[in-house]
């Protein structure tokens, strides 16, 4: 395999795919569906997480917390009075620090952080004031300590708003329009117009041919993932280990997509194809959009394992260890359709040219 030859193929597969049909909606259909879903639920201007803090002891945590442009701070002079901002809304969430929370937390005792939920907050604001608070901790110390926020919600609670519960399905649209229809519909379009035998005859080997168009997936797959997370204003704090998990999503669903593309032989399958294999795709999005479904069914379908990273990173603050799991299993997932796409490779080739 030739890396100039896949960029100069790559390079021909995006200046003529993308005056497709397929390569425009790949694009169009995850902002509209976005746009919509916004406008529908009132989050599309939805303001900065708040957090309410009542320090009892001049702690540097609320200067820490109040210089993240992720969160507003505001301070109340008792606990009872940062109980009812929350309940009120006033803000998603209120924390009580102790009087003596600085020398207990450099001496590295193990601390307990009561806190207050608005019920009707957002889960990804909830994710990022505990991901910003977990990280001014770790500013204070200057070490990794064991500080456990213990939350009790308040007023109306909605375990997930609908905004959060359908953010995943557009995410895995995204992914899935980009990933897999995308390199699908360009090895299907050459076998149709033949051009494959044309590429044969070049330097070009199909391996090239694969890699170029599998890349122009990844590359759709992961920009528009990125988009939609940033319409959404989702990202979390941590951000590249987002990049990461979707990075590695967009290389599964490429890869699936060139299975497609060296087994089918014409669009009207393809897409018939995709539809028939929709419930594999979004199954996992279903379980987390109804909590009342046993979420041990979600973990039957591999995009469980690109959606509950998702999930964790940008609206629960989840960090590392709380994915590191999944992602194990979404690389080896990588893998083995790799290991797939080699052998289908192997058993088509007599046919593609």
């Amino acid at each position: 395999m030739s890396v100039r030859r896949v960029a100069i193929l790559l390079g021909k597969d995006f200046k003529y795919g993308s005056k497709g049909f397929i390569f425009i909606l790949a694009i169009v259909a995850p902002i509209l569906i976005s746009l919509v879903l916004n406008l529908v639920f009132g989050t599309f201007f939805s303001q900065t997480a708040k957090l309410g803090i009542n320090d009892q002891g001049d702690s540097r945590l609320v200067d820490l917390v109040s210089a993240s442009d992720s969160v507003q701070t505001r301070t109340y002079a008792s606990a009872d009075d940062l109980k009812r901002a929350v309940e009120a809304g006033a803000v998603d969430m209120g924390m009580s620090l102790p009087e003596n929370f600085d020398e207990d937390t450099l001496s590295g005792k193990s601390i307990v952080l009561p806190a207050y939920v608005w019920g009707e907050s957002l889960a990804k604001n909830r994710g990022i004031l505990l991901a910003s608070i977990n990280s001014a901790v770790r500013q204070l110390a200057g070490q990794e300590v064991p500080v456990h926020i213990e939350t009790t919600t308040l007023g109306d609670a909605q375990s997930v708003p609908w905004s959060d519960r359908l953010l995943p399905l557009v995410l895995l649209v995204a992914v899935a329009m980009g990933g897999i229809m995308i390199p699908a519909s360009l090895m299907v379009d050459e076998k149709q117009k033949r051009t494959l035998t044309a590429l044969a005859i070049t330097p070009a080997t199909l391996g090239d041919i694969l890699a170029a168009k599998g890349l122009m997936g990844v590359i759709l797959a992961l920009v528009m993932s990125i988009v939609i997370l940033l319409m959404n204003q989702a990202f979390g704090v941590q951000t590249g280990l987002l990049i990461i998990v979707l990075g590695l999503g967009a290389v599964l669903a490429a890869l699936f997509g060139l299975v497609l593309g060296l087994l089918v032989k014409d669009i009207n399958t393809l897409f018939a194809t995709i539809k028939g294999i929709g419930i594999l795709l979004y199954a996992p999005v279903i379980v987390y959009m109804f909590p009342q479904i046993p979420q041990w069914i979600g973990k039957v379908f591999p995009t469980y394992y690109l959606i509950q990273p998702i999930v964790e990173i940008s609206q629960r603050g989840g960090s590392w260890p709380d994915i590191a799991t999944n992602v194990f299993i979404l690389v080896g997932l990588d893998l083995i359709l790799f290991g797939v796409v080699m052998l289908t490779l192997r058993r088509t080739r007599q046919y593609a040219i």
